[in-house]
């Protein structure tokens, strides 16, 4: 049977029902495209049928007033980013469209607001307890489908452009102390893959970027390292989208700068050398049950590590040197952490950890960069000490009164007494100065030719009196 032209229905000798339809252009012979599935009872081909007319008419004729969010997000990634995207963004994206946008996704394209995304994020965050940063990503995700439907006129506007996102917390990082650091790399060399956990701690690199290299990937002569590929266990992706098996996947980094160069120590390709060694007797060992594929991180037989095994071993390292747990990705930390507080260039830095920008290095580590900046105020310090005032004796003017005496300590304005005697004055006028002077820069004493005295009246210091000179003390 047919039904508008679209599709058939024949029962074939083998009393399977096959269902045709025509899908699009055969870009190969520039002919219609014909599709079959097959289904055991009638019934069932019918189903087929009306879903397979369903797919193809909201594959090739997108109706905006029609059209559900679901259907464009589902269109949008296997028709434009299946081929661009890497395994792993690739079952991101699948993830949020099937495991979280679904919620959603019966809304008509045209209908969907910025309001009702607000809702929806809101309702992630505070209801399901996701991660400000899920959330960005999720919505990351969705932008990037709805641009696309913009461009094709689809929509007037994304709306997502006008959405509030949670702010993403910084995260804590885990840093190894030194003396913690030392009891590793110690306890490390009693172990066969110790040499990886040195080259982490020395280099900084990913645990998917350790397992991913080759020895092409490193030049002893010039000991020089490069990380061009990455190691990792994805989900495997079907046609119609993700299974529940996985497989381990080689790809290229996760960004641009993640490709890059990284000089290496002599002690760590001393390290390296004697793991060759290591895999040279294993090959021996083994002899035609080893495969020799090239890899650096290897077992006994030769093949690659996966990396739930790997962290399985590095657990093993920490325990026996009694440091409970740290997550793989603290020895990256710990080197970035000991680079800078060794005073490695912070742009260095962010290119050897293949960091997208200097800034983020330095916001990631600003733990560090607080000490350094304690340190380097601490240099400033002696710029803003007060001065160092060495001893100085100013001269008191003695007047002597019928009743006594009037003293005037003549280098500070309105300092002066009057007493019995002169030495309760100069007690009196020592205590007066010590005050003015804590708060104010001391001048300088005036010198014994300036001082005009009147009649009777002469300079003393202290106890020690001398009519008519100058005696300089302290005060």
């Amino acid at each position: 049977m047919r039904g508008h032209n679209e599709g058939s229905i024949k029962q074939r000798s083998d009393g399977r029902f096959e269902v045709r339809v025509t899908a699009g252009i055969d870009f190969a012979t520039g002919k219609p495209k014909r599709i079959s599935y097959y289904a055991k009872t009638k019934a069932e081909a019918v189903k087929l049928l009306h879903k397979a007319e369903y797919d193809i008419h909201i594959n090739e004729h997108i109706d905006p007033t029609s059209t559900t969010l679901s259907d464009w997000l589902n269109l949008w990634l296997e028709t434009y980013m299946k081929n661009s995207l890497k395994q792993s963004t690739y079952t991101s994206y699948y993830g949020y469209i099937n495991n979280h946008f679904s919620v959603i996704g019966n809304i008509k394209l045209k209908d969907l607001t910025s309001r009702t995304l607000q809702d929806f994020y809101n309702y992630k965050l505070n209801e399901e307890g996701l991660s400000p940063k899920t959330i960005t990503n999720m919505n990351l995700c969705l932008h990037k489908a709805l641009k696309q439907a913009v461009l094709e006129r689809y929509l007037t506007f994304n709306p997502c452009d006008a959405v509030n996102l949670p702010k993403n917390e910084k995260p804590q990082i885990e840093v190894l102390t030194r003396e913690e650091q030392s009891k590793l790399i110690y306890t490390s060399y009693h172990f066969r893959y110790g040499v990886f956990i040195r080259l982490v701690l020395a280099t900084g690199i990913r645990l998917g970027e350790l397992l991913g290299l080759k020895w092409g990937d490193i030049d002893m002569r010039t000991g020089v390292m490069n990380i061009r590929r990455t190691l990792n266990r994805l989900p495997k992706i079907n046609y119609n989208g993700t299974g529940n098996s996985t497989e381990i996947v080689f790809q290229t980094p996760k960004t641009k700068n993640s490709v890059r160069s990284i000089p290496l120590m002599k002690s760590v390709i001393d390290d390296l050398k004697a793991w060759r060694q290591v895999q040279i007797s294993d090959a021996q060992l083994a002899s035609t049950a080893y495969t020799e594929n090239g890899m650096l991180v290897t077992n006994p037989l030769g093949m690659y590590i996966e990396p739930r095994t790997f962290k399985d071993y590095y657990n093993q390292i920490l325990d026996a040197a009694g440091l409970g747990h740290f997550t793989f990705h603290a020895l990256r930390h710990t080197f970035a952490t000991r680079a800078l507080e060794q005073q490695m260039d912070s742009k260095t830095l962010s290119m050897i950890l293949g960091h997208y920008s200097v800034s983020f290095t330095l916001d990631t580590y600003a733990h560090v960069l607080d000490t350094h900046k304690r340190e380097g105020m601490m240099l400033m310090e002696e710029l803003f000490a007060p001065p160092v005032i060495e001893s100085r004796s100013y001269p008191v003017v003695v007047t002597p009164m019928p009743d006594g005496f009037s003293l005037n300590a003549i280098d500070f304005d309105d300092i002066s007494v009057k007493t019995d005697t002169i030495e309760q004055g100069i007690g009196c006028i020592q205590v007066a100065v010590s005050e003015t002077v804590k708060s104010t820069y001391p001048p300088n004493p005036t010198p014994y030719n300036e001082i005009i005295l009147g009649a009777g009246e002469f300079v003393t210091h202290r106890k020690k009196v001398c009519k008519n000179a100058v005696n300089y003390g302290k005060i």
